[in-house]
């Protein structure tokens, strides 16, 4: 297929490079990319995908191989195994708070523009057309790289989906476009995996400088879709989305935010069960106590979106609620936490015995093998990568919900570390919390990362993934993002709003049983609905209202899980001090937040937290009910 002497409209710096390079070839299908990531492998199965870098010489990016389920692709450096928070720059001069091209580097980005587009005249090329998001809701889209990089290109169509021949309409005209060229990160870069996006007037252009999906294939036309949503007054949220069907054919809809580890992938995913098939509330980690519960069954599960959702206005709307519908055709699943055979059948058996191949990342596997998610490559001898990744196309996954769903609760996921009494810590969250619109509004406002994120590079304390938790794919202003998310929350009156930590509670360790916990439990009483009888305010207003007590299934939860200060090894005390700690992270976030464009309404929200307002003040902000009473 030829696209240079098309009728497409394709940007003519793309069509001066296609007459220029040595040839280039159009995928139309994900079979071809899957020959393609492995065509020039050697003896040992084995494709280099490795580039001549200017006082360099020959740099190896990814180790690639065909596996029995798919393709492996592991990189060389263990840098480039996670994604960089930091690897955006705007070139353009619309609106932003992100860093501009020409004030870091202090020229213009034309010159580096060009330099890009003069390689990738060098090189063979690939390249094929998609849609980024839904067709109506969304814009279509154009990637173009070299040919070597196949496994890049393949990670991208599962992503996002690819156009056959047939399929591309005749006034093809992309309004966005990714150039992926490597090697600039070492020549411009200092080795960092940079994406640079150029929000020209009538396209966006996306120069990926890095062969990690997460920045550019993923994140990257995230940004797109922001930047999109911002024009047009809507939101992508960063989710996951369940449908939870009861042992008692009850049904709700849990869309669970938060920033990158914060648990999205793993609200799809079936409890983890012991051997004796009980559930492991926890470990304590003082006197390695184990609690554990007994669930005979656990709900059915139907997944909607794993990370990105497109929340749009032309969708059919349920009055009320958040209706929304996945923004990719795959999902890039971590798998950290399968670290044996067993620990996730359902997820295990997907992977081994793909209905279609899949695509692993620092994944161990030899060519011919079959890939294991639990075989994680290693950073260093006797430390795992923290961010193994499978690729799963959405036409993969069982039981999957097609279209736009209305969300019932929206939950938020917390990475928290251990609280302890010699050890004070914004450990201090239960199992889970309820939260009044408002004060969950500042929660998607502040983002926490939280403890140990093994999704991306970042340096040591609490940090804020930023408004909506999608910061780091933003192109724009927070402001304006804190604006559309604000309305969001006011037209979705009868939405319900929950806090969950993951990884420890207080002096607990829990991996991700308390939002496991929170779903079984909250589908099983058909949503978040609770009497003043049920619930207290928590000790820390930030939190909301902790539960009085929870029986799931004749299973009674203790009271320590659901109030940290409860817990002997913590006591009131730290608690307070982390709960301290807690309040000065989210005034310094909020404070940036007091921009001149803020909604009223939001500055109104912001102040009362900064001044050190009650749950009760919350919920009079935005008078949507959380906690009713009982009736009669």
């Amino acid at each position: 297929m030829q696209f240079k002497d098309s009728n497409y409209h394709l940007p003519n710096a793309l069509e001066d490079v296609l007459n220029s390079c040595p040839g280039y070839i159009v995928a139309g299908n994900e079979a071809e990319l899957i020959e393609l990531a492995v065509r020039d492998a050697n003896e040992h199965g084995i494709h280099e995908v490795a580039y001549d870098v200017p006082g360099k010489g020959r740099v190896v990016e990814a180790e690639v191989c065909r596996v029995k389920n798919g393709i492996a692709a592991n990189y060389i450096e263990p840098y480039m195994r996670r994604r960089d928070p930091d690897c955006m720059i705007i070139a353009d001069d619309s609106p932003t708070d992100k860093p501009r091209y020409d004030e870091v580097y202090g020229e213009s980005f034309d010159k580096l523009r060009d330099e890009t587009f003069e390689w990738l005249k060098t090189q063979e090329l690939a390249l094929f057309p998609f849609f980024a998001g839904e067709p109506g809701k969304g814009a279509h889209a154009l990637v173009v790289g070299p040919s070597n990089a196949g496994f890049f290109a393949l990670g991208l169509a599962l992503l996002q989906g690819i156009m056959e021949v047939q399929e591309i309409p005749h006034d093809f005209n992309p309004r966005a476009v990714i150039y992926v060229a490597p090697v600039f990160r070492h020549t411009h870069f200092g080795g960092k995996q940079m994406v640079v996006h150029n929000r020209r007037a009538h396209r966006h252009e996306l120069f990926s400088y890095n062969l990690y999906p997460g920045p550019s294939a993923k994140k990257g036309i995230y940004g797109v879709l922001l930047a999109l949503g911002e024009r047009e007054k809507w939101v992508t949220a960063h989710c996951s989305t369940v449908q939870v069907i009861t042992p008692y054919d009850n049904k709700i809809t849990i869309m669970h935010e938060g920033a990158s580890g914060g648990g999205k992938s793993e609200m799809l995913e079936q409890v983890h069960r012991e051997r004796d098939g009980s559930l492991l509330l926890g470990v304590n980690i003082e006197s390695d106590e184990r609690r554990t519960i007994v669930l005979p069954r656990n709900c059915d599960l139907r997944p909607v979106t794993d990370d990105m959702a497109l929340c749009h206005p032309n969708m059919s709307r349920k009055a009320g609620k958040v209706v929304l519908e996945d923004a990719e055709t795959g999902w890039f699943v971590r798998v950290n936490h399968i670290t044996h055979y067993g620990i996730d059948p359902h997820l295990e058996e997907m992977t081994i015995h793909p209905s279609e191949p899949l695509l692993f990342l620092n994944i161990a596997a030899q060519s011919d093998s079959t890939a294991l998610i639990w075989d994680h490559i290693e950073d260093e001898p006797g430390k795992p990568c923290p961010n193994p990744r499978v690729i799963i196309p959405r036409s993969a996954v069982s039981d999957i919900v097609d279209g736009p769903v209305a969300a019932d609760v929206r939950s938020f996921g917390v990475r928290t570390p251990p609280c302890t009494r010699d050890n004070p810590s914004y450990g201090i969250l239960g199992i889970f919390h309820l939260l009044p619109p408002a004060l969950a509004w500042l929660w998607r406002l502040v983002a926490p990362r939280g403890h140990a994120n093994p999704s991306i590079v970042q340096t040591e304390g609490m940090s804020s993934e930023g408004v909506g938790s999608y910061w780091p794919f933003a192109t724009g202003r927070m402001v304006d993002q804190a604006n559309l998310l604000l309305q969001q929350v006011v037209d979705t009156p009868k939405v319900r709003y929950i806090l969950c930590p993951n990884q420890h509670v207080g002096v607990w360790k829990t991996s991700f049983m308390p939002q496991w916990i929170a779903r079984e439990y909250l589908a099983r009483r058909g949503g978040a609905r609770f009497t003043s009888d049920q619930v207290i305010q928590a000790r820390c207003p930030l939190l909301g209202y902790a539960l009085r007590s929870i029986t799931i299934e004749g299973q009674t939860i203790p009271a320590i899980m659901l109030r940290v200060e409860l817990q002997k090894e913590v006591g009131e005390e730290a608690y307070d001090q982390g709960a301290a700690q807690l309040a000065d992270f989210f005034h310094q976030q909020l404070r940036t937040f007091l921009h001149d464009d803020l909604d009223p309404l939001g500055r109104k929200i912001i102040e009362s937290c900064l001044n050190g307002c009650d749950v009760s003040e919350f919920e009079q902000l935005i008078p949507h009910p959380v906690v009713e009473e009982e009736d009669l």
